[in-house]
């Protein structure tokens, strides 16, 4: 009987996925469920759980149904009260986001419960998940793809999806650099714990202060707090490695400007040692697809957080491009059909994000208080 299971497996077309988030967990799902033998390897010592809360919407909820899991979001469902306050920290509109018209259906959730939620559908006897690890090399051949890696020895799949996030190791190798395929949105964020600023409110208040150019946020959660601080900036130079130069483009930016919590926001980032930092950027590809290798999420068609989709576009790209594998016995035919099928969505969905950065980054006083009078009534 073993021997038959061996070669059961052995007859499996093998497939590799790099990147262990929402993208790369929801394709290891679909495609171990169709019948791949499935490895995801991802740069992180384990998942990455930490983060602001993200929204799952529309057609990602009835993904999130099919997949069985839609009850327990649900349940793990964030549900908050937000205010907008000025720089004397006095209330200025008091507003929940999950009553919205626009919002009314969608859930939004910790980042790190939706993670897991994922990862605990995958049945860890049959997919291989190896952390601490990237790739390093590819070399595509007419039947399969040779995959160099950091750490260990090389090996060929069938098939390798990028789901590795806007700066894409995967796409660098087998597309070409980032920089053909990002579009800098003129805006830089960051974030921290900031678990010893006290905010005066209740906890599961989101507390925003904004002024021209500049956003603060202050997120309370369940288990603590995070700040966020954003920008608009020219195009910097700065190495995403480099933690220290990071620290001072946020001193250059926010250093001495007393208003809100400014301050002590500031200074939590200059002091944290996990520091998230980067610009806000799409990422526009004329092809998802290079012959046996295929990115999804951000990796391919990141839309920036300022149009809350990213999450949403993750899993159903993943979806998508697993079923049309699953219907179609030729992959060109599935790539094909995942290319063309799909842009028309993530097309448009990019497209709102120039709604976002007006609402989020106002850069007159009129958009500053239409962004605040649209939250007040």
């Amino acid at each position: 009987m073993q021997s038959l299971n061996l070669k059961f497996e052995a007859m499996k077309k093998q497939v590799l996925i790099s990147g262990a988030s929402f993208a790369g967990l929801t394709l290891a799902y679909w495609l171990n469920k169709f019948g791949y033998g499935v490895t995801v390897v991802e740069l992180g010592k384990g998942l990455r759980t930490s983060g602001s809360p993200i929204d799952v919407r529309g057609e990602a909820l009835d993904i999130a149904k099919e997949m069985g899991i839609y009850d327990q979001i649900k349940a793990g469902e964030f549900v908050h009260r937000d205010e907008i306050v000025n720089a004397q920290d006095e209330t200025l509109a008091t507003f929940a986001i999950n009553t919205l018209e626009e919002y009314l259906g969608d859930i939004e959730i910790h980042r790190g419960d939706l993670v897991k939620i994922i990862y605990d559908t995958l049945p860890t006897d049959e997919i291989e998940i190896i952390f601490n690890n990237s790739i390093s090399a590819l070399i595509q051949h007419e039947d399969d793809v040779e995959v160099s890696f950091e750490k260990g020895e090389s090996k060929s799949y069938d098939f390798v999806f990028g789901a590795d996030g806007t700066h894409s190791a995967v796409r660098k190798l087998a597309f070409g650099p980032e920089d053909q395929f990002k579009k800098f949105l003129g805006v830089y964020f960051a974030f921290a714990k900031a678990d010893q600023i006290e905010t005066g409110r209740p906890k599961s208040t989101g507390i925003v202060y904004r002024e021209l150019g500049k956003q603060a946020v202050i997120y309370q959660f369940k288990e603590g707090a995070n700040a966020i601080l954003l920008f608009r900036a020219p195009k910097l130079e700065w190495n995403y490695r480099d933690l220290n130069q990071q620290k001072q483009i946020l001193n250059d930016y926010f250093a001495g400007n007393t208003n809100w919590k400014l301050p002590e926001i500031l200074d939590a980032m200059l002091s944290a040692n996990d520091l998230y930092f980067d610009e806000a950027c799409q990422i526009h590809m004329p092809s998802w697809t290079k012959g046996r290798v295929a990115l999804i999420g951000d990796a391919a068609y990141a839309p920036s957080f300022f149009t809350g989709m990213g999450t949403s576009l993750a899993m159903q790209g993943a979806a998508l491009l697993a079923k049309a594998l699953h219907a179609n016995a030729d992959y060109h035919i599935a790539f094909e059909k995942y290319n063309e099928g799909f842009r028309p969505f993530v097309e448009q969905t990019q497209a709102k994000v120039t709604y976002g950065l007006t609402i989020q980054l106002p850069e007159t006083e009129e958009q500053l208080q239409a962004s605040i009078t649209a939250l007040s009534n």
